[in-house]
């Protein structure tokens, strides 16, 4: 998957969960929890859509790495290609 597809399905995810979410203003650096107001349940709910769409394992350990559209989309790419 390229970057370009897992910023979009990252996005679409949150959108699924967030619908209000104003995804267009999105930036890497941004904190997805704080930007689109994601609370606990909503950032787990997003997490297991992540697993169910990529078939990739996110240890609760490496959730931190997610916080971020740039930090998540460098752990996905990677995850993924294991």
């Amino acid at each position: 998957m390229t970057d370009a597809e897992i910023r979009a399905l990252i996005l679409e995810l949150i959108g699924e969960i967030a619908p209000e979410a104003d995804l267009a203003s999105a930036r890497d650096q941004d904190d997805l929890r704080e930007a689109f107001d994601l609370d606990s349940m909503d950032f787990a709910n997003f997490v297991v859509a992540l697993h169910d769409r990529l078939g990739v394992n996110i240890p609760e350990v490496h959730y931190n790495r997610l916080f971020t559209l740039e930090r998540a989309i460098d752990y996905l790419r990677d995850a993924v290609a294991q």
